[in-house]
């Protein structure tokens, strides 16, 4: 693919490397940017550094709006040609880019982010620089923000490739030179990871690739200039979902071998004063009616799809009003399962598969949501926990139907 390219201070070589993948964020670009810059002179003022801008051709002219923030660090903008749209496409870019420069880390931010802080390259990039090739982020969340990762990607993953990583597609990650190489040669490259499957893409090839992960505290919660939807199905879900499945295929060999988890290495553990969680509200209404309406629309598929036992337990589910709802975990687990094995056996257009499994999926945040309004946050995290437990415990089922 064609890159383009603005290297207005010639940079050939840098030891740290912070990026920042966009699309039309000029008018968010500069925040982080400064704060990327901060991070840098503050916490790294003897390595040579540079700030990547790796861009999707953006027509509101962020590449200006990036070029012309004051930083004391040179900076790189990168795009894809013209048309070419995708986060996944942007991270490409930098991958080869980063192996070119020789870079020893690379930190990447999102370029929307209103409370990034010069700390959060310390803790992504501290890591790399001693020896560690991934690193995944931690952040103070709301327990109910993140629902895609609390219900789906973190349970799976955890159970499937043996490493408990909360937050595997938290979207602002370190990665070390050596591990943009093997990103840049990667397994299971496809149009979804082009897009939106590429944060699990790359937490996931390093979970597999035998080399040391961590994870960092960043602390202060993440926050985008825009509001994210906490219910509505959007094409994130489609392809998170799509990747955790398809990646299911291409490390078949490696997690059927897998039987429990290990944790993981934390660093960063100091916290600040303000990292408080926004509140975050939960639509119960909402998330029964789309629940309701998934299972008149997509019952008759589940009926021809799914073995009768667990289309009965549906059934149940559906008959429960919305103030004694319950969506037991022991069946979440296994409709997850199901779902995959369905992916993998190629009788359901994909599209199809996962617009079915949105509705059930707004049944278990449904469940979720109303057995831990009353918790803490951190009852709230010992529940998922138990949950994930659960999921390692009910592997063997996969490992045999899979094989």
């Amino acid at each position: 693919m064609e890159v383009i390219e603005v290297n207005p201070q010639g940079v050939t070589s840098a030891d740290v490397v912070v990026a920042l993948p966009s699309l039309n964020e000029a008018a968010s670009i500069g925040y982080p940017v400064s704060q990327a810059d901060l991070g840098l002179t503050r916490h790294f003022p003897d390595r040579r550094a540079v700030i990547i801008n790796v861009d999707n051709h953006s027509p509101d002219d962020t590449r200006t709006a990036f070029l012309s923030t004051p930083t004391k660090t040179p900076k790189i903008y990168l795009s894809t040609p013209p048309g070419v749209r995708g986060k996944g496409n942007n991270l490409r870019n930098l991958f080869g880019r980063a192996v070119e420069l020789g870079a020893q880390a690379v930190v990447t931010v999102d370029a929307d982010l209103t409370s990034i802080a010069p700390r959060w390259i310390k803790n992504l990039a501290e890591p790399l620089l001693a020896g560690c090739d991934f690193v995944c982020p931690l952040y103070v969340r709301h327990k109910f923000d993140g629902n895609v990762t609390n219900a789906i990607i973190y349970p799976m993953t955890r159970a499937l490739f043996g490493r408990r990583i909360r937050q595997p597609v938290g979207g602002d990650f370190g990665f070390s030179g050596s591990m943009a190489a093997v990103f840049r040669e990667g397994p299971g490259w496809n149009e979804v990871v082009a897009d939106y499957g590429i944060d699990l893409w790359m937490s996931t090839v390093a979970m597999n690739s035998g080399r040391p992960v961590c994870q960092a505290v960043l602390g202060r919660p993440k926050i985008h200039r825009a509001a994210k939807s906490q219910t509505g199905h959007s094409p994130i879900f489609d392809q998170v979902v799509g990747t955790l499945f398809h990646l299911m295929e291409v490390y078949g060999g490696r997690w059927t071998k897998i039987r429990w988890s290990r944790p993981t290495a934390v660093t960063g553990l100091e916290m600040a004063s303000g990292d408080r969680p926004p509140p975050v509200s939960a639509d119960k209404a909402e998330l029964h009616r789309s629940f309701m309406a998934g299972c008149e629309q997509y019952g008759p598929w589940w009926a021809r799809a799914l073995p009768d036992s667990l289309v009965a337990k549906l059934a149940e589910v559906e008959a429960m009003p919305l103030e004694r709802f319950d969506f037991p975990t022991g069946l979440w687990v296994h409709v997850l399962f199901e779902f995959a094995l369905a992916w993998r056996g190629q009788e359901t257009a994909p599209e199809e598969l996962i617009d079915s499994l949105w509705p059930l999926y707004c049944g278990k945040v449904l469940s979720y949501v109303l057995k831990t309004e009353w918790m803490s946050t951190h009852q709230a995290e010992e529940f998922i926990e138990e949950e994930c437990r659960l999921f390692e415990e009910s592997k063997p089922y996969l490992i045999e139907r899979w094989t």
